[in-house]
Formats: structure tokens, C-alpha cells, sequence
């Protein structure tokens, strides 16, 4: 069971590769005569950032259960721009901007950090949001769930049953829904089809059979006991 378990998910991954190739992976540094963006270009480099936007693609479409380019949003091309920007990165639509403040600012491995952000606003081009109904918390959250899936943990991250609402955000949200798709393997894929033509709090009830707020109540009384 084991080996074929193994070579299909082989087969599923070696699909969505395949498919990456439909999209085009795009990056420029528009801060190259900043400290930042020098920095980018020494340590990461566009090569590198590029490679991230195919990878991360392919991991978040097997993470929303994707597997065919009918069952994703329309994009055709994903575009990072380094720019002289503050923050840290942002997404609208296709194109990521990067901040170059940032990266002269990590404190670590810059092709770590970068690669992080890269794999959370990926997320973001390729999410569903609702229709513009989802709450920020929960969009923010499903794009660190990924970031957390696909093994990154960066600075600040919090642990599990931490947090006072289960929509905060960030890594407060993606160690809820961790806890969710524990219920019912599969769980963050599912949430996000939903996304597709609305959003309504009592998709978590019609998925998992409780309410968010006692889906919450429960994973925080889990952690407090020490679990």
C-alpha cells in the first residue's frame, strides 16, 4: 500500500509540474542601485526567485487538491518585482512587489526568508478570496498554513493554541487551520473551493459539523491542557 501510496503521489507531483510549464514565471530588480536590492542580487538572486514562483505554485496547487488548470484561477503569468518599497511584500493580482528594505534587513539566510515570503504571497495569487467576502485574517492565514506545510518556519511564528481569535491572522490562523485539516485531512482545500463563489464562517460547520468559534474554543482548550 505504502509503494503505491508513494507512486501516486509521485505521478500527481510530476502532473502539476507539467502544468507549472502553462505558466510563466517572471522577475525583475527595479532596486538594484539600493543596498537591498544589491543584496537580493548577491544572495538570492533572479534565477533563484523565479525557480520559488514555479515551486511554490505546484506545492500550493497539490495543498488546494489543483491538480489541472481547470481547477485554478485563470493566471497565466506571475511577475516579482524587488522594489524601494517599506514593508516587507505585497500582492495584487499576478505581480508580487518585494521589498529591497527588507532584504538588506534580514538578519539570516536571505534565500530562506525570501523563499518564505516568495511561497505566502504566491498563495495569494492563487487563492480564492470569497469574492472580496472572505476576512483578511483568514486569507493571510490559509497563505501561512502553506508557508507552514511546505516547511517553513520564520521569525515570530507562534505555537500552536496561541492567539486570542482564531481570524488574527498570519500564523495564529495557520496553526488553527492546522488544527482543522487534523479533523479532516484535506480540510484547507476544501475551504478554499468554497472561497471560490462566496464565503460564509459556517463553511467550517458544513465541512467539519461544528461552528468556527467552537472549532476554536476547542483547539485553545487542547493547548491550555497541555496537549
Amino acid at each position: 500500500m505504502k509503494l503505491i501510496h508513494f507512486a501516486a503521489v509521485a505521478s500527481l507531483v510530476t502532473l502539476l509540474a507539467a502544468t507549472a510549464g502553462a505558466v510563466t514565471f517572471d522577475a525583475t530588480n527595479a532596486a538594484s542601485n539600493t543596498a537591498g536590492g544589491q543584496r537580493f542580487d548577491r544572495e538570492v538572486g533572479l534565477d533563484f526567485a523565479k525557480r520559488i514562483l514555479s515551486d511554490a505554485s505546484t506545492f500550493i496547487w497539490m495543498t488546494f487538491n489543483q491538480p489541472t488548470p481547470a481547477d485554478r484561477k485563470p493566471v497565466d503569468k506571475i511577475t516579482l518585482v524587488v522594489a524601494d518599497v517599506g514593508g516587507i511584500a505585497s500582492t495584487s493580482g499576478d505581480v508580487t512587489t518585494l521589498s529591497a528594505q527588507y532584504v538588506g534587513n534580514i538578519s539570516g539566510n536571505a534565500k530562506i526568508e525570501v523563499a518564505s515570503v516568495l511561497f505566502h504571497e504566491t498563495t495569494h495569487v492563487w487563492q480564492w478570496d470569497g469574492q472580496g467576502q472572505a476576512n483578511g485574517g483568514l486569507i493571510e492565514g490559509i497563505a501561512d498554513y502553506v508557508v507552514y506545510r511546505a516547511g517553513y518556519r520564520p521569525a515570530g511564528w507562534v505555537r500552536p493554541g496561541q492567539g486570542q481569535r482564531w481570524d488574527e491572522g498570519y500564523s495564529v490562523t495557520a496553526m488553527f487551520l492546522v488544527y482543522c485539516d487534523s479533523l479532516k485531512p484535506g480540510f484547507v482545500a476544501i475551504l478554499n473551493a468554497k472561497m471560490k463563489d462566496g464565503y460564509s464562517d459556517d463553511f467550517f460547520a458544513q465541512i467539519l459539523g461544528k461552528s468556527v468559534q467552537q472549532l476554536w474554543q476547542e483547539y485553545k482548550a487542547m493547548y491550555a491542557a497541555g496537549a
